[in-house]
């Protein structure tokens, strides 16, 4: 089963910019679309970004369109997920997995944005 680390996290002012990365193990990565998803406080999961296996296609949910950017390297079997002009509603853990999910869930990373 693929295992899934996410890291970057962190407290940062309204404004600010955060890289989060997803270390997924297993040769299963290359093939998955990837995605982002946060889960705050008393809400459902959402998911915010997608990426396809090439990378030639992104998507991104509209509360974060145009701020957030994902990426990806197969090589290192990793996803990235550049978040610039954080807002306090982003707060939130955040995760990665398959789109649509396909295997356990990681421990997700905090992301607090606070004045």
């Amino acid at each position: 089963q693929v295992q899934l680390v996410e890291s970057g996290g962190g407290l940062v002012q309204p404004g600010g910019s955060l890289r989060l990365s997803c270390v997924a193990s297993g040769r299963m990565f290359s093939i998955w679309t990837m995605g982002w998803y946060r889960q705050a406080t008393g809400k459902q999961r959402e998911l915010v970004a997608t990426i396809t296996t090439s990378s030639l296609g992104t998507r991104y949910s509209d509360s974060v369109k145009g701020r957030f950017t994902i990426s990806r390297d197969n090589a290192k079997n990793t996803v990235y997920l550049q978040m610039n002009s954080l807002k306090p509603e982003d707060t939130a853990v955040y995760y990665c997995n398959a789109d649509p999910p396909g295997t356990s869930w990681g421990q997700g990373t905090q992301v607090t944005v606070s004045s």
